[in-house]
């Protein structure tokens, strides 16, 4: 791991040089796709109907820590994803069962900051049949493989401090816990804490290939059971653990 700062010309400790360091481009917004997963730009005629029907399996608390739905319609649901489909930042997927070809769940790339080489995943709106998945899995490790395959140099992960599901699901996957940021946001006329997290360039070799083995077919037995625990196998990589999770 490198060192974190150098020392000027006056005595004081800087920041690395990055002199030879170039903006990666604003992620263009295109499919993804491997391990079962694809990721399609969100497009209401294709994908509003699948996620109405996805969505609606879930009794509301998918929504109790986000900022839109529960929907109350399937006209509700195809104004909300036709909204989120204009957008530039964040950048809306599908996310889609490629044997099935059904779209079970809303990802996206926001806080795009090319010039800093820094992007988020959020937005994550997870139905019942994705939840707790080894499609939701490749999902997340799609974005992020293509995030650093781009040249950004930090990847994050925020969510409400108070949503441990997330928090869980972010050490998981890698992310290291930052801390918590009070008071940063009003939802759903509720206070929301912040828990922060990231996975940073010179981190995601390593965790690349924990990702991409854990979602091999040899890891999963004939009826679809892991047989390594990801978490088992990220949790060596935190730079610091949240040790209330653990």
């Amino acid at each position: 791991m490198p060192t974190d700062h150098r020392i000027n010309t006056f005595c004081q400790p800087v920041g690395l040089s990055l002199e030879h360091w170039t903006a990666p481009p604003f992620p263009p917004h295109r499919i993804l796709e491997g391990w079962g997963c694809r990721l399609e730009p969100l497009d209401p005629v294709r994908h509003a109907a699948d996620l109405w029907q996805a969505f609606s399996a879930d009794d509301g608390r998918m929504f109790t820590y986000l900022g839109s739905g529960p929907f109350s319609d399937a006209e509700h649901c195809r104004r909300w994803v036709e909204h989120c489909a204009q957008q530039t930042d964040p950048q809306y997927y599908a996310i889609v069962d490629a044997a099935g070809g059904r779209a079970l769940g809303v990802a996206s790339y926001l806080r795009i900051a090319p010039q800093d080489g820094c992007l988020e995943v959020g937005w994550l709106h997870f139905s019942p049949a994705l939840q707790q998945s080894r499609l939701a899995t490749a999902a997340m490790v799609l974005l992020m493989q293509n995030a650093f395959a781009l040249g950004y140099r930090r990847y994050e992960w925020k969510c409400d401090t108070l949503n441990l599901p997330s928090r869980r699901a972010a050490q998981r996957l890698g992310f290291s816990f930052e801390g918590i940021h009070r008071q940063v946001r009003v939802t759903q006329n509720r206070n929301r804490d912040t828990a922060w997290f990231s996975v940073l360039d010179h981190e995601w070799p390593k965790l690349q290939t924990v990702l991409t083995g854990w979602l091999d077919e040899a890891n999963f037995d004939a009826n679809g059971k892991q047989r390594s625990s990801l978490s088992a196998l990220t949790r060596p990589l935190l730079v610091t653990p949240d040790s209330a999770l653990i």
